[in-house]
């Protein structure tokens, strides 16, 4: 296994010491010291901490009565056509006499609190056979005075079922991309929580709703998704969301579908044109890869595909991978995203009931392309477009970037637009851009054995890039220079061997983005690593066994679109209880163990997992301040079992701890059946 340096000694994230006597274990690779949250900052005097840490701990018994409140109530969002399909709600599949209570899934993530406030429930939806048939709806405005808002996704399923894939849309703008657990035979239930105040401008009109959950329900896969949306409309302060978002999309609101393009099938771009006074302009780009696309950081080079011949089929275009906005044929800025693992990914055992990193919040990348307001501001239109791109290899260790990749990730993309006074006109200067070719390098060599077979694949990729555009920009407020700068490093290393069954790879991908607006800046680091191996025995079922160590490091000062976390902590807190910051910084961590068995036959599959995170949130005014802690988590699953969790708001800490005892195989962790190759991006079936 290669070491990632930022990772600290034996796979402990930075800032964090191993356990040592006195600390519960559950294997020598997963827990650290539960001391390690000590000496915070003494801030009883702001009483807002003390407050949310009693709501904190309400929070999961809160969202469970919500839900079944929801359930009982008509919608707010009429459906603009009959629900379909009309399923059986699958938690009345579980027997009459069955008591076991849901178990509840989380993504660690701070909590999102507001006021007291007008509600609206926008779906109450059971997606069952649901491939081509979104949930549809007309959505209106409430009544009340708001600035803000928020949703909460709450959802239920029992039974085997897939994760699968969601998209919130209003008409053709994607506001919101989630992904669901994998349920278990006696049921699941979870509510995420978001802010959607980045998308004002749009829940203060009329909108056509549609939330597209695909989904397919069998013999086999018998669980269907519950879902309640609802919306939380309150005031508080403001923090100057864009007056107009206008979509890059596929436009299939019309036709009642969602509107995301699929790269690499067709070409994402729309042309749009833009307000004559706009002041300033920020691109979000919402992607991920899916399908042979879904472990795209596993995979190899294109030329060393066919390294294990027949015995297993391996995926290229390298493990790197690009998001590009281009404006009118020209690179506006680029995005190298993080990789998100969805529930049923490597080992599906890792992720409950503790999903992955982002897997119920798919965030989006964000580019200011204000520069580009002198050429944008014309009246005219102008063409954005978004592509992705990985690495081909042409040999001698040199490399360029491809012209296409694996099937597929769906995309969208927004543009939101800030207006100066009505009636005047954005002008000012070309943007000056600086977009090299980002420097590559690959290698790759076959180790073989005493039989002239394979033995061993060993690759690595290396990856930078720096962008920048500028120009002068006059608006009624006056003249200004106006600036967009990134700098990017990317590294892996990684091997294959025992006929491709085995891999471990190791890699970072970090960043810095600036501009001129709000005085933003974000830095960014998302080292992974992954051992996995997996074994086909005779009587055709298999076994997969893993391990992973996996971050989410970043510190942002200022915001362009979306809203720091900092903005959104708490707005329930008058403001003059509410420390002032200027951005965040983000650890998160997490690192786990799992096994898998697959019984084809049957149809069924088995396992085992522990899994810990390490989440923490800290309130800064500036890069290069240490922080004020606001939110701190840490937490262990072992075996559908939440076994440790630690909650800290400011200055109040929560412990809840059970036993250790996992159950054992197979009698505690059921899974869909899956194959190989659709859990580990590679694989003989």
């Amino acid at each position: 296994m290669h070491k990632i340096p930022s990772q600290g000694v034996n796979g402990v994230p930075r800032g964090h010491e191993p356990c040592s006597s006195g600390s519960v274990k559950v294997s020598s690779e997963s827990m650290y010291c539960q001391d390690q949250f000590g000496n915070l900052p003494q801030i009883r005097g702001n009483r807002w901490f003390r407050r949310m840490a009693v709501r904190v701990a309400t929070l999961p018994v809160i969202c469970f009565f919500l839900m079944l409140i929801f359930l009982l109530k008509p919608t707010a969002a009429s459906p603009s056509s009959p629900q379909q399909p009309a399923f059986t709600d699958t938690l009345s599949r579980r027997a009459p006499n069955d008591s076991t209570p849901l178990l509840e899934c989380l993504q660690v993530s701070p909590p999102v609190l507001s006021p007291d406030s007008c509600q609206q429930t926008l779906m109450v939806h059971t997606f069952g056979y649901s491939y081509g048939i979104p949930f549809v709806a007309q959505y209106s405005p409430p009544k009340c005075n708001f600035n803000r808002v928020t949703i909460n996704f709450t959802v239920s399923s029992a039974g085997r079922q897939f994760d699968r894939l969601g998209h919130a849309w209003f008409n053709d703008t994607e506001i919101f991309r989630t992904s669901t657990a994998e349920p278990t035979r006696t049921g699941i239930i979870w509510t995420y929580t978001k802010d959607m105040s980045n998308f004002l401008s749009l829940f203060k009109e009329p909108q056509k709703l549609i939330f597209d959950l695909g989904n397919l329900v069998d013999d086999t896969y018998t669980g269907s998704w519950n879902t309640t949306l609802t919306a939380n409309f309150f005031t508080a302060e403001d923090v100057g969301p864009a007056d107009i978002i206008l979509p890059v999309s596929a436009g299939k609101s019309t036709s009642d579908q969602p509107s995301q393009f699929v790269i690499p099938d067709v070409k994402a771009t729309s042309a749009l044109t833009l307000p004559q006074n706009t002041k300033k302009a920020v691109f979000s780009i919402a992607a991920c890869g899916q399908a042979t696309e879904e472990f795209w950081w596993a995979n190899v080079l294109s030329s060393d595909t066919a390294t294990f011949s027949n015995e297993t089929t391996l995926y290229g275009y390298s493990p790197f991978r690009e998001l590009q906005l281009h404006i009118d044929n020209t690179l506006a800025g680029v995005a190298w995203p993080f990789p998100v693992i969805f529930t049923g990914g490597i080992v599906p055992g890792f992720w409950r009931p503790v999903v992955g990193i982002d897997a119920f919040d798919l965030r989006e990348d964000e580019i200011d392309i204000t520069a580009f307001l002198p050429l944008l501001s014309d009246g005219k239109e102008h063409i954005f477009e978004i592509r992705i791109v990985g690495i081909d290899n042409v040999g001698n260790g040199t490399a360029q970037l491809s012209s296409t990749i694996g099937s597929n990730w769906p995309v969208s993309g927004k543009v939101f637009v800030w207006l100066d006074t009505e009636g005047s006109v954005t002008k000012g200067s070309a943007p000056t851009i600086s977009a090299p070719e980002p420097a590559l390098e690959v290698s790759s060599s076959v180790s073989k054995g005493d039989n002239g077979s394979v033995k061993a694949l060993d690759y690595s990729v290396k990856a930078s890039r720096k962008f920048s555009l500028s120009s002068t920009i006059k608006t009624s407020e006056g003249s200004k220079t106006v600036s967009w700068s990134q700098d990017l490093t990317f590294w892996l290393n990684g091997q294959l061997s025992n006929g491709g069954n085995d891999q471990s790879t190791s890699q970072s991908t970090t960043g810095k983005d600036t501009s001129t607006s709000d005085a933003y800046s974000k830095s960014y680091d998302y080292p992974l690593w992954v051992i996995s191996s997996y074994n086909v025995l005779p009587d055709t079922n298999f076994t997969i066994d893993a391990k992973m160590g996996r971050g989410k490091y970043v510190t942002q000062v200022g915001s362009l679109a979306f809203p720091n976390a900092a903005e959104t902590f708490d707005y329930s807190v008058p403001g003059s209880y509410k420390p002032s910051f200027t951005g965040t910084q983000i650890n998160n961590w997490q690192n786990g163990t799992a096994h898998y068995l697959g019984a084809p036959a049957l149809k069924k599959s088995f396992g085992s997992g522990s899994t810990e995170q390490l989440y923490s949130l800290k309130g800064i005014s500036g890069p290069a301040a240490s922080g004020t802690d606001l939110y701190r988590r840490h937490i262990v699953a072992v075996n559908d079992s939440v076994t440790y969790d630690q909650v800290v708001v400011g200055d109040s800490m929560q412990v809840s701890q059970g036993g250790f005892a996992p159950a054992a195989f197979g009698e505690k962790q059921t899974f869909a059946g899956v194959g190989i190759r659709a859990m580990l991006g590679r694989g003989p079936l």
